[in-house]
């Protein structure tokens, strides 16, 4: 039998891989086998790392929380037990995001925490201070919208609304021309 070389498929490949381990120190990116190898380990650790981000993150934003919550004469557990028990769900991001750079908003949220915490306010009334907090809608138009200036989506929003049958599968100028 003869012997046969891989030829083209078998130095695409290689040339695959030496591609993925440009800039590699050493022999780790000019030898087949040992860039083989590093990119095989890389991979690995990329996923794990992908996980551990999520992780290191989260310490961030607490440390960040506990920070701002030090500043205000209350420890981060007692102040994440009195949010919930206040019926607020806030992830830590926006909290951390919050006490960096709206601190009064964040003096706010410890302040209900405390109040929660002391029995002085239940979910209840935090949902109907929410309520009462949010803007009322102008329901009454000052003239029509410019619908040309309008993205797709928002067009086929606006046609649900006005009960517009087939909008789903019309074009831009299709809805245009039904809103008019």
């Amino acid at each position: 039998m003869t012997r046969v070389k891989g030829g083209t498929v078998s130095k695409t490949r290689r040339r695959k891989v030496l591609k993925e381990a440009k800039g590699y120190f050493g022999s780790k990116h000019r030898l087949y086998k040992t860039a083989q190898e590093q990119v095989f380990h890389s991979g690995a650790y990329a996923y794990r790392d992908r996980k551990a981000n999520k992780r290191n993150f989260r310490k961030l934003w607490i440390t960040r929380i506990n920070a701002a919550c030090r500043e205000n004469d209350i420890s981060y557990s007692k102040f994440m037990n009195g949010l919930s028990k206040a019926g607020i769900e806030i992830n830590r991001k926006m909290l951390s995001e919050m006490a960096i750079n709206d601190p009064e908003m964040f003096k706010n949220l410890v302040k209900t925490s405390k109040e929660a915490l002391e029995g002085k306010i239940s979910k209840k009334e935090v949902k109907e201070e929410v309520k009462d907090a949010k803007p009322a809608k102008k329901t009454t138009p000052t003239s029509k919208p410019d619908y040309s200036t309008m993205t797709l989506s928002e067009l086929k929003n606006i046609a649900k609304e006005q009960g517009i049958k087939g909008y789903s599968t019309m074009k831009k100028d299709e809805l245009l021309a039904n809103l008019k």
